[in-house]
């Protein structure tokens, strides 16, 4: 039979614990509408207690936000097997779970939230828009970007962003159409920087090498033919 009496939280714990409980509440509602009474209370405690793990909520939200920013990085992991488009696919599908899921969080990571203007918020953004390029690069065997293929890339990414905080204000077109169209764009940028330089020439040709017939890439050669028949 349960006494009722609650394990007390080690400092460590109890510093999880509101970082988790502040992602929950962050995912729903931007962090600007969020307080600190309203995180206290959804974690069990009071609010000067929350003051004492945290200086304020800047402080909370830079950990939550670094959490966040872990979790996000982390979609872009992929096993390097199978072909290069399938492998794209499953890390838009992943991205967009975390999307999905944090739709409030990840539009004021994004747009700016309370922690506007803070150095360690903008390094947190940078570091997943850069385990994000490195993984990238790494699916595409290249260790050295050249000039086009990182403008390439960079410029992918910050696509992808952009489409999911479109997809986010109103998620008129379906989900799933955003992440093969994320994957036929990646596949096109590539295509027009090949079109001016022979070293990206080179590295579509490896890229599209034993591509399934029934791949994003080959679907996305479908289209264009079938649109300039």
């Amino acid at each position: 039979m349960s006494t009722g009496v609650r394990r007390r939280l080690g400092v460590e714990e109890r510093r999880q614990q509101l970082i988790g409980v502040a992602l929950e509440l962050f995912s729903r509602r931007s962090p600007d509408e969020v307080s600190i009474d309203e995180i206290a209370s959804a974690a069990g405690i009071s609010r000067p207690l929350v003051y004492h793990y945290f200086p304020g909520k800047l402080s909370l939200y830079e950990a939550a936000l670094k959490r966040a920013s872990e979790d996000l990085a982390g979609r872009f992991t992929e096993p390097h097997e199978g072909p290069l488009g399938a492998r794209l696919l499953r890390v838009m599908r992943r991205f967009f779970d975390f999307v999905d899921e944090h739709g409030p969080g990840f539009a004021a990571l994004m747009r700016g939230g309370p922690a506007v203007g803070s150095s360690a918020t903008n390094a947190l953004i940078d570091s997943v828009r850069q385990a994000a390029y490195e993984q990238i690069l790494s699916h595409l065997g290249v260790t050295e970007a050249p000039a086009r293929l990182e403008l390439v890339v960079r410029s992918w990414i910050s696509l992808a962003e952009s489409t999911a905080l479109i997809w986010l204000d109103g998620r008129r077109i379906p989900r799933g159409e955003l992440e093969v169209q994320l994957v036929h764009d990646f596949a096109a940028l590539t295509a027009v920087s090949a079109a001016y330089d022979e070293e990206m020439s080179a590295l579509v040709k490896r890229m599209v090498a034993g591509e399934p017939t029934d791949g994003p890439f080959a679907d996305l050669a479908a289209r264009l033919i079938a649109l300039a028949g």
